[in-house]
């Protein structure tokens, strides 16, 4: 017959193969990222152009100036990821929690899923606004919209630069 201080320590022993499932996820996924990454550059094309090789940020060409003011669909497109990411934090635990919920009495159940609707529409609200903003237009006027804002910004900087040269 075991002691209560006898049992306790036998259920709080230290036993190192019940890490090991977490030791083969962090093996399984540094697989997959590396094997990814190998595969990539053994069977990807190596074509390389001038749109491949320049570098991309959230929606901006690298064009013109650091210093220059941004445009609006910079900000568009970080408005849209903290919108869904804030959607994803929310929504995940309200479904998880939602069939315990709605167990308890249908009144709380409406009022839970409505308040979620009410969530999601303003998100959906959000939506539309970057969409009406043309934060989604990838295409060619957009890409020649960007172009002439960064000419027009390096003409301006060029004559500032200048009018600098010639006061001095």
């Amino acid at each position: 017959m075991l002691s209560a201080a006898g049992e306790g320590a036998l259920l709080t022993a230290f036993r190192l193969y019940d890490y090991l499932p977490i030791l083969l996820m962090f093996v399984v996924a540094g697989g997959f990222a590396v094997g990814n990454v190998l595969l990539s550059q053994l069977v990807g094309q190596r074509k390389r152009t001038k749109t491949k090789l320049m570098p991309y940020e959230c929606g901006k060409d690298p064009v013109g100036s650091a210093r220059e003011r941004f445009s609006v669909k910079f900000y568009l497109i970080a408005m849209i990821f903290i919108l869904f990411d804030i959607e994803v934090i929310f929504l995940v635990p309200w479904a998880a929690v939602y069939k315990s919920l709605a167990a308890q009495s249908e009144a709380l159940r409406s009022f839970v899923y409505l308040e979620m609707m009410v969530f999601i529409g303003l998100l959906f609200v959000g939506y539309i606004y970057v969409v009406k903003k043309g934060a989604f237009d990838w295409g060619e006027k957009a890409r020649r919209e960007a172009e002439g804002q960064a000419r027009a910004l390096a003409d301006l900087e060029a004559r500032q630069i200048e009018k600098r040269r010639t006061a001095a």
